[in-house]
């Protein structure tokens, strides 16, 4: 898909931007930046998408996204109800991998950031003690200034780089050069997708909110994502039925329906092909109940 160029204001007393945001909710446009983003979303759930990974976010996430790589969050439904007390909160950082000049990284002790940096350009989950390590340095990031912010980023860095526990989201050879022209059609297909999936959704419906013929639909589509619409949708579906299993409030029969599925043979059949697992075996893994 062909994402919108977002340009991320630093100010001029500063050569990397620090920000915390709290919101309602999370609803970007399918976008990309030069900058390399460090995020710890402190507050807020919904739907991913990173290159051509689609996944839940939750409370407590921390990603980094490489430079150019395509991404777009949007937070659960309630988020957009209005609801007393819900909002979304995240500490964002955007840096580009020069803001220390040309030469830094070419020192021999930073050959493993170097590493790490190139296959971040495919956005990476922090897991486990790294995520614990890097949440109360990016919370310290916010009240910092001047040369200990940059120590603090260069710590981070650091951290991630010798991990392991480590996730990485989109293939390796996700394209990261776009045309801006189609931005708008493309972030209407994924705002009605992420509205609509839950229920049927035509290609003669889909094509019409891209306005276009269902047949040149396809092809566009596929162009700019590199799968199919089905294939999309039915990624689309399994994350919503994975962010229900792990709630564990809904047997699995009422989860299949929920996501937009219409044969429980068919949820179980693209649910283990996109998951690597049945959807009892998935809720079993983060300790639920079996409903």
């Amino acid at each position: 898909m062909k994402p919108q160029l977002l340009l991320v204001p630093v100010s001029s007393e500063c050569s990397f931007s620090v920000r915390q945001d709290v919101v309602l909710h999370f609803y970007n446009r399918w976008h990309y930046h030069p900058e390399i983003e460090l995020l710890h979303i402190e507050q807020g759930s919904g739907t991913q998408f990173v290159g051509d990974s689609i996944q839940n976010f939750q409370s407590g996430d921390v990603l980094l996204i490489g430079a150019n790589l395509p991404h777009y969050w949007r937070c659960d439904k309630e988020y957009f109800e209005n609801r007393e007390g819900l909002f979304a909160k995240a500490t964002v950082v955007h840096f580009r991998d020069n803001f220390w000049g040309d030469t830094f990284l070419q020192l021999p002790e930073n050959r493993y950031i170097v590493r790490f940096l190139d296959k971040a350009r495919q956005g990476v989950r922090l897991l486990g003690t790294t995520r614990s390590a890097v949440k109360p340095l990016l919370a310290q990031m916010l009240a910092e200034h001047g040369t200990a912010r940059i120590v603090s980023l260069i710590q981070i860095l650091s951290l991630v780089a010798q991990s392991d526990e480590l996730e990485y989201l989109s293939t390796k050879d996700y394209p990261s050069y776009f045309d801006e022209a189609d931005t708008d059609r493309l972030n209407q297909i994924y705002a009605y997708s992420l509205t609509h999936f839950t229920r049927k959704i035509s290609l003669e419906e889909i094509a019409t909110v891209a306005n276009m013929s269902p047949n040149s639909f396809c092809r566009y589509f596929k162009s700019r994502s590199r799968k199919p619409y089905s294939q999309f949708l039915l990624e689309l579906r399994v994350s919503h039925a994975c962010k229900l299993l792990i709630e564990g409030k809904l047997s699995v029969a009422q989860v299949c329906y929920e996501s937009g599925f219409n044969q429980f043979s068919g949820f179980n059949k693209y649910f283990r092909q996109i998951t690597g697992k049945s959807p009892l075996q998935y809720q079993k893994s983060f300790g639920k109940p079996v409903r």
